[in-house]
């Protein structure tokens, strides 16, 4: 049965030990932030289509693994920059394709993500890929070798969740605090 994005979020956030997190902007940010709040976690509050480039750049700099919970629109948005990920081929970068097949942060439009298979996309780039069905094992992704793009379907729609009370300033600031932290020892 296909989750609801919350649903994700939480099931591949209770599996994260010390990864570092990009999340997409709008609703999925909201979403991460109303479950499970961290210094670890980047949430974009802008810069539609940019995650997983910014996840690339985050893995590059440093060996923590590092997880982007994306959508299609953001990836349709930016294929060059899921290009620019697969040819530099981190070891420590996954991609989650959160894949509601629309915009739903700016009033779930329609993106073509029904009629392009971004799985076979990444797969076609050289990210190792693994599909997501019925069963959210979100460890059987964390196990494989990068970078990696995880495809999970879920279903449309927003999660009834609050703003992030947090600005970006202090986003930012946390979150370099923990990635230089991690990267200082």
């Amino acid at each position: 049965m296909m989750l609801e994005r919350i649903e994700a979020i939480e099931r591949i956030t209770g599996v994260l030990e010390d990864e570092l997190v990009i999340c997409n902007l709008g609703f999925p940010s909201r979403e991460l932030y109303s479950i499970r709040d961290s210094p670890r976690h980047f949430y974009m509050l802008g810069s539609m289509g940019m995650a997983s480039s910014i996840g690339l750049g985050l893995a590059l700099s440093q060996e923590r693994r590092v997880v982007v919970l994306d959508g299609d629109g953001s990836i349709l948005m930016n294929l060059g920059g899921l290009v620019t990920a697969a040819a530099q081929s981190p070891g420590n970068l996954i991609i989650v394709l959160l894949d509601n097949r629309c915009y739903a942060t700016t009033g779930s439009q329609c993106t073509y993500a029904d009629v392009i298979d971004l799985g076979a996309v990444a797969e076609s780039m050289g990210f190792n890929v693994i599909r997501f069905a019925d069963d959210l094992n979100f460890e059987q992704a964390l196990a494989m070798d990068g970078p990696v793009f995880a495809h999970v379907p879920v279903k449309p729609g927003n999660a009834d969740v609050p703003v992030i009370d947090l600005d970006a300033e202090e986003i930012i600031e946390r979150f370099i605090k923990e990635v230089r932290g991690a990267t200082e020892d």
